[in-house]
């Protein structure tokens, strides 16, 4: 199943045992629950987790208990000695205020118990200790009630603040003042007279937040939906935070309430013959409005999702097969943190990724497998915060979360490169265990590397990968940091905590910065520049290259923190400078990209989260390699050119390949020793001329180490010689001079001979000179190398008179005259 569905609470277990054994100690026997065992149902889910249940005893007396999630005690709350039947219930922070709203038993014979004219009480009762009761309403419509749970941690007693929601669609609010009697009773101050205002009104349908004590509701404005939302506060304050239409269709003559408790359940078996809505947020600033119409049609459904907090929406119909599979359940919207589930029982669910909805792709659509549609339970669902789960029947609240071991599973099985991407990122958002997760994901990519077309496996893992490591950090990383390899897309006061997020999210969406999301377009540019200086003898300060490599240096020690055991590819055993330079300059540039954006966030705290974003970048990379060498158990020895390519080493070179291509277009940094590696696995699995390819279409990057160590392990063989010549014409000239003289061979002395004529002649001016040749000083009666030879020497000793040249490695005029003369000898056949 794509969800785990783990109980916190069930009802059977955790309530029914301790009320069977309560009723045997008061000599009642189990009896007095079994007869109406049906009647034990949760009524509320507070703010805090406490669960409110109630049952009825063999008499039809009301009893009302309370379970407490952190203790996972019971607590008896109250008892009603009528047979009244409980449409609302809810409990203040304290527990000593209980609120209830109920009606008539539907049992036939009973008289009336309720007020003459009345079909609704709506009862505050005082439960430390237990005392008076006061009627706050006495109606003939339903009421529904609902205490304020506020985050006040000072004063034991505050004022308490009580919802009522009737069914003539309006909602009030009672401010309750209790003081303190007779040592710990509670008592209601002034309960004659309790201050009450309107909340809303003329609403078709609301929702309550239990967890950040939101009211939403939508009203009808010349036939347009309207969703309003109410924040209320630990004092008696709330505001209306913002008004939006909502392209949907609600009746005026309806009424649907959401998470204000559970409903009539026999309305609940007529679901699908209402819309259905409801709202979800989460922490870093989402706002999801979903809606599914009523269904009109056995062939298909409609179901929209409004993402408020990315400024559009997106609506879907699914085909539901044949006439003959009626729908007898309705739709059901599941929070789930950063995704929404859309659930239709047996026939489909759809996993909406809801920080990124511009990618479709980065959504999960399941259907045709009974495990999967029928994963959840079919009675009415309440989706509560924290991705809980309550089932009205059966009494259970879940926490679901997504199940890794089938979405790794069904990641083996896809077919479609949308569902490959779409699984890749629900199974990285699944932070737990993370190096297992992404050690299972690279024996796929590794098996699967070649299988998708219209991305890249490595770039969107290791792009996928090191966004989500940092996404907890802030919510604000989907706008700052790109989440994808592929990528294509009036309101609130200013306010803190989720109202202030929402807002950011808002104005991201307003002002749409083309250039928000970070990339190494700056990076690249600098890079290159200082590569060009290097080759050129050019650098600049030594204190900006230094800083650079400083940060380089804080990257990969908290990479080599990652990596406790001993590493079984032969990398990090070099400097390579350029690659460090690139990791440093990575560095700096997020780190100004994120001081620009993340106002109000600690320069340390940015500092940490760019070492933790660049160096799980190379950590990803790293892995694949260890994860490829470990397959094809390769060794060490790997590092030396006097042996054939084996089919474990064409494998491992393919691999890397394909990462220098992933991160090549991205411009992502390589680990050091990268390069080196690649090149000597380069020179043992490839033909010279496909060789030589590779280097001159820049797939292949001739290190200092891996040309240093081919001049050493091959022997001077025509084919070694040749392979040798075309390795150094292509190095760059100042790696070219010192591999040169590595290699003792008449063509690496011409290539000495030509570098140093090359240097003395650049700022040669011709100076008249004696007609007449000494030959007792040349070797070889050849006129023309002579008069050469004595040029090079009067600059020589002209140069070492000004302290202008030094020699190298004993390279002078005479070391010139010999090369010319060996190369002459060869070219004549001599």
């Amino acid at each position: 199943m794509a969800l785990r569905l783990a109980a916190d609470f069930d009802l059977r277990k955790d309530v029914l045992p301790g009320l069977r054994a309560a009723a045997g100690a008061r000599g009642g026997g189990a009896g007095i629950l079994e007869n109406n065992y049906e009647s034990l149902r949760v009524l509320n889910v507070e703010r805090n987790g406490n669960i409110i249940y109630t049952y009825k005893d063999d008499k039809g007396n009301v009893f009302f208990g309370l379970f407490d999630c952190h203790t996972r005690q019971n607590e008896h709350l109250y008892t009603f000695e009528k047979d009244l039947q409980v449409v609302s219930c809810s409990v203040n922070r304290e527990r000593t205020l209980l609120a209830a709203s109920l009606v008539q038993s539907t049992k036939e014979g009973r008289r009336n118990e309720l007020q003459p004219g009345s079909k609704c009480l709506t009862l505050l009762v005082e439960i430390h200790p237990v005392n008076n009761v006061k009627v706050l309403k006495a109606v003939d419509s339903y009421i529904w009630v609902q205490f304020l749970h506020p985050h006040v941690e000072s004063n034991p007693f505050p004022e308490n603040h009580l919802l009522l929601i009737s069914e003539e669609k309006y909602i009030e609010q009672f401010h309750i003042q209790v003081i303190q009697e007779d040592g710990n009773g509670v008592v209601i101050k002034n309960s004659g007279h309790l201050p009450r205002e309107r909340v809303a009104e003329d609403f078709v349908w609301a929702q309550w937040d239990t967890s950040e004590q939101r009211l939403y509701y939508v009203e009808l404005k010349k036939s347009r939906s309207i969703l309003k939302c109410i924040q209320f506060y630990a004092d008696e304050n709330f505001n209306l935070m913002f008004e939006a239409p909502l392209d949907i269709a609600l009746s005026d003559s309806g009424f649907n309430l959401v998470n204000f408790g559970c409903t009539d359940l026999q309305d609940q078996e007529k679901f699908s013959e209402h819309p259905t809505l409801c709202v979800f947020t989460n922490h870093t600033g989402s706002l999801c409005v979903c809606y599914s119409p009523k269904l009109d049609s056995w062939e298909q459904i409609t179901y929209s999702v409004f993402y408020f907090h990315k400024g559009h929406s997106k609506t879907f119909t699914a085909a539901l097969g044949s006439a003959d599979s009626r729908v007898t359940k309705g739709i059901t919207f599941l929070n789930l943190d950063y995704f929404v589930a859309v659930y239709l029982p047996g026939h489909f669910f759809h996993l909406l990724n809801i920080q990124h909805p511009d990618l479709v792709c980065h959504s999960l659509f399941l259907t045709g497998n009974n495990e999967v549609v029928d994963m959840l339970p079919h009675g009415p669902l309440q989706s509560l915060s924290g991705s809980l789960i309550l089932d009205w029947c059966s009494g259970r609240l879940y926490r679901a979360d997504l199940n890794r071991s089938y979405l790794l599973e069904f990641l083996w099985d896809a077919r479609l490169d949308w569902e490959k991407m779409a699984v890749l990122h629900c199974v990285l958002s699944c932070r737990q265990d993370t190096r297992f997760l992404e050690a299972k994901i690279i024996q796929w990519i590794s098996e699967n590397i070649s299988a998708c077309h219209s991305f890249d496996l490595i770039q969107e893992f290791i792009i996928a990968s090191s966004y989500w490591s940092i996404y907890p950090e802030t919510g604000n990383m989907d706008k700052l940091l790109p989440y994808s390899s592929v990528l294509t897309w009036n309101t609130v006061h200013s306010f803190k905590g989720y109202w202030e997020k929402l807002h950011s999210n808002l104005e991201y969406v307003k002002y749409s910065e083309p250039h928000s999301h970070y990339s190494n377009s700056v990076v690249r540019r600098e890079w290159h520049s200082l590569i060009s200086e290097e080759k050129t003898g050019k650098r600049r300060s030594m204190a900006y290259v230094r800083n650079i490599l400083d940060n380089a240096i804080k990257v990969i020690s908290k990479l080599e923190a990652r990596h406790l055991e001993p590493r079984l590819t032969p990398l990090f055993q070099e400097e390579d400078n350029h690659q460090r330079l690139l990791v440093g300059l990575m560095v700096s540039e997020l780190k100004d990209h994120l001081l620009r954006h993340l106002r109000g966030v600690e320069k340390k705290r940015i500092e940490q989260m760019v070492l933790d974003y660049i160096s799980k970048q190379l950590d990803l990379i790293c892995q694949i390699l260890e994860a490829s060498w470990r397959k094809h158990n390769l060794h060490p020895w790997i590092f030396h050119f006097n042996r054939r390519a084996s089919a474990a080493e064409f494998a491992v070179f393919h691999i890397m390949t394909r990462i220098l291509e992933a991160t090549h277009s991205l411009f992502l940094p390589l680990p050091p020793g990268f390069h080196t590696l690649h090149t000597v696995l380069g020179v043992r699995c490839l033909p010279l001329h496909n060789l030589l390819h590779y280097i001159d279409n820049g797939v292949l990057l001739l290190t200092e180490t891996a040309v240093t160590r081919l001049m050493k392990d091959l022997d001077n063989t025509e084919k070694s010689e040749k392979l040798k010549f075309s390795i150094i014409v292509r190095l760059p000239p100042l790696i070219g001079q010192k591999i040169c003289r590595l290699w003792d061979h008449p063509m690496s002395s011409n290539i000495i001979s030509r570098n140093h004529v090359k240097r003395l002649l650049q700022d040669y001016k011709k100076q008249p000179r004696s007609s007449v040749i000494d030959k007792s000083s040349y070797s070889v009666e050849f006129l023309p190398l002579n008069y050469f030879t004595g040029i090079l020497t009067d600059i020589e000793s002209s140069s070492r008179a000004l302290n202008a040249f030094e020699g190298h490695d004993n390279v002078d005029a005479k070391f010139v005259e010999e090369a010319a003369l060996k190369h002459t000898t060869v070219l004549l056949g001599l």
